[in-house]
């Protein structure tokens, strides 16, 4: 399978990293909105090429990885790239996702190529876990948990802050609540109680350490409905402790067969790197776009619509022999 990348962050790097471990699959070309010059890839063999190529239509590709920001990027891109090309993206703004669906769907089925959004682990992943466990057991509540790990957009709101150089923010469950969960409680949870946020600041030289402080813990939307707690740190300890991406979490379900007889289902990640795991899944989902195309179909799809053995470079025997 011919596979492009559509921008090179750190979740098109994750991406390339997958395919290079997908004997199925051959990374053609890179796209990037820079100076295709300035960039350098990790794998030799592929092209690194400008958005403008790709926009005539007429890419050699079996299906385009975007890696684009769920803000601004994918509501753009995945609709206009979904008319020329099979797509996929791992969009994840939420409450947008019915809205980013219809966009990209209708671009789709009008070019007659398949669409796939929102593929990651959340949404992706934990999607079908929610969708598995409620649906064999209707009787029942999920709770999502997620860290401990480096929120990337928490950060981001954090270093727009004036004085803040650098920033890393994690999202830590609270012990007790996931405790209360894992027991079968069935809790109702104010989103304090779920989950803590800890910042870690490098400040510029001179500025007033409390009003960043203040600035963080009452930021709506980001850290008002938390407990958070910042430090400051030195620029060298931020290199040495926190430059990584590890993230994970889990997706506990408990519900009811009958009358006392419960039952917990979960399913948990911890991952040393949320970007490399994202394009794993992106990859795997990818194979199943393809084969979709191939077979005829159009028109958006999301993980619900995908059958496991879609995504598996191995056979409906092997599967059945080894898997079953």
């Amino acid at each position: 399978m011919k596979v492009g990348i559509l921008g090179y962050g750190n979740l098109g790097r994750g991406v390339e990293a997958a395919i290079k471990k997908s004997d199925d699959m051959e990374l053609v070309a890179v796209y990037t909105r820079r100076d295709p010059s300035s960039l350098s890839i990790a794998t030799p063999s592929a092209a690194v090429k400008s958005t403008a190529d790709l926009d005539t239509g007429k890419e050699d590709i079996d299906v385009l990885i975007i890696c684009g920001g769920s803000a601004t990027d994918l509501p753009e891109m995945t609709p206009k790239y979904a008319a020329m090309y099979n797509v996929i993206d791992s969009f994840d703004t939420h409450a947008n996702i019915p809205t980013h669906f219809a966009n990209v769907d209708a671009a789709a089925k009008k070019s007659g190529h398949v669409g796939l959004i929102s593929c990651g682990w959340d949404p992706g992943m934990f999607s079908l876990n929610r969708v598995y466990a409620a649906s064999i057991l209707p009787d029942g509540e999920a709770y999502t948990f997620w860290g401990k790990g480096v929120s990337q957009g928490h950060s981001d709101a954090v270093r727009r802050i004036d004085g803040v150089k650098d920033a890393r923010q994690y999202t830590i469950p609270v012990p007790a609540a996931l405790e209360r969960v894992r027991a079968g409680e069935n809790p109702t949870l104010t989103t304090r109680e779920k989950h803590t946020r800890e910042c870690f600041v490098v400040a510029e030289e001179g500025a007033d350490l409390a009003r960043i402080e203040n600035e963080i813990k009452t930021m709506p939307n980001y850290f008002s409905d938390y407990d958070t707690t910042v430090h400051f740190i030195t620029e060298e300890e931020m290199k040495r402790d926190h430059s990584g991406l590890p993230h994970g979490g889990a997706v506990i379900y408990t519900g009811t067969s009958s009358e006392g007889t419960k039952h917990v289902v979960e399913y948990s990640l911890n991952l040393d790197s949320n970007p490399e795991f994202t394009g794993a899944v992106l990859v795997a989902y990818a194979r199943a776009v393809a084969r979709m195309a191939a077979d005829g179909q159009c028109g958006g799809r999301t993980v619900f619509d995908v059958a496991p053995a879609q995504l598996s470079p191995l056979s409906g025997d092997e599967l059945r022999a080894h898997m079953l």
